[in-house]
């Protein structure tokens, strides 16, 4: 029987999909490195820069020069948040994955309190906001997501988009993420659902974007997320009615041989 990593140390890979978040990636990539520490011995933070435009490369390869625990993987090229995540996922080396983003809207800290529910019991912890700080329109489309896609595609989490995630990676060997937009998440959470495994949820905070902008809320952006929400339905629930599609692993090796990695040996 397996044991929460609260109990007996486990390895953790903590990962932050960052694209043109020069004003905070710092701040969290160090609040991430002090609170994984606090967890367990065996540890790594990965950076995976999205093609930022602006000074996110030189600001993770400097954390990763001065932090032997931190690593980057830049893409050349901008591929989007699925893209970034779909990095993140397979450049992880640990027993236990855990993601948020890079823009400080969630606070690296309450890792612990996903940690401490990681149970026997437990595939994967999914955070959901406890309340939303974000300008009302944006409450109210995200709300209106959340409910639409809940009855869509037959989700049972509260929260399908709280980017603050703790799961285990052997969750990859069954399940195959192929999206590159923002609908990852609710491609992941539905075939992590679909493929059965179990799901704790726990209450985070949410603070308000002190830097940046976001790049979803614009109408071409939430039209262009609406025409995927359908094709994903259309893919993982009305064929699914009619056959049993196979999965494919999600290789750890298969990070893309063009990106540029900047590794550091870990800590002895």
């Amino acid at each position: 029987m397996s044991v929460s990593p609260a109990e007996k140390p486990a390895g953790l890979s903590v990962f932050f999909p960052a694209y043109n978040d020069s004003g905070t990636i710092a701040s969290m990539v160090i609040r991430a490195v002090q609170a994984a520490s606090e967890l367990t011995p065996d540890y790594e933070v990965i950076v995976v820069n999205d093609g930022s435009a602006d000074a996110t490369p030189q600001i993770v390869d400097e954390l990763a020069r001065t932090y032997s625990h931190v690593r980057v993987v830049h893409h050349a090229k901008n591929r989007g948040y699925g893209g970034a995540l779909q990095t993140g996922f397979r450049s992880a080396t640990k027993e236990f994955v855990f993601y948020t983003d890079g823009d400080a809207q969630y606070d690296p800290a309450e890792l612990a309190d996903l940690w401490a529910k990681m149970g026997p019991d437990a595939d994967l912890v999914n955070g959901y906001k406890i309340s939303r700080s974000d300008p009302l329109h944006r409450i109210i489309i995200g709300r209106l997501y959340h409910h639409v896609v809940r009855l869509l595609f037959g989700l049972t989490v509260r929260d399908v988009d709280c980017d603050f995630r703790l799961m285990r990676r052997s969750i990859f060997e069954k399940i195959d993420l192929e999206k590159t937009s923002g609908v990852i998440c609710l491609e992941m959470m539905k075939k992590v659902q679909d493929a059965g495994f179990r799901i704790v949820e726990v209450p985070v905070h949410h603070y308000h974007r002190v830097f940046g902008k976001s790049q979803f809320f614009n109408f071409r952006r939430i039209a262009k997320t609406g025409v995927d929400v359908l094709r994903l339905w259309y893919e993982l629930v009305i064929r699914r009615r009619h056959q049993r599609p196979g999965v494919r692993p999600l290789a750890a090796s298969a990070v893309d041989p063009a990106d540029r990695a900047y590794r550091s040996s870990p800590r002895t």
